[in-house]
């Protein structure tokens, strides 16, 4: 059975700092690229970084250089560390698995979805 469980969700000042976590089981993780995205009340679904099953990492514009996306294949989890948070951010955060194919930030080419945690960023 395939599980995607994120955690780390948390009420943050603005220029704060948040870790998320997602951890994976039911599959082959490590030869899953892994992504991460977020929703705001009203908003589409919007690809924010990937990290493939070779390593390599996209950003998109909006969370380039304060995001950073890192993956432990021992343990089967995923990491989105955000920095540098403001109002704008403020989202459910979603990580998901597609087969390995590169990094791609397209919603619908991922199979597998956790069921999300709160970032609200807010003083």
């Amino acid at each position: 059975q395939v599980q995607l469980v994120e955690s780390g969700g948390d009420l943050v000042q603005p220029g704060g700092s948040v870790r998320l976590s997602c951890a994976a089981s039911g599959f082959t993780f490590h030869r899953y690229d892994m992504g991460w995205f977020r929703q705001a009340p009203g908003k589409e679904r919007e690809g924010i970084s990937c990290l493939s099953s070779g390593h390599k990492s996209f950003y998109s514009d909006s969370v380039k250089g304060r995001f950073i996306i890192s993956r432990d294949d021992v343990r089967g989890e995923v990491y989105l560390e955000l920095n540098n948070l403001t109002p704008e951010d403020t989202a459910v955060y979603y990580c998901a698995a597609r087969w390995s194919g590169g990094c791609n930030l397209t919603p619908s080419l991922y199979a597998y979805w956790g069921q999300g945690t709160q970032v609200t960023v807010s003083s």
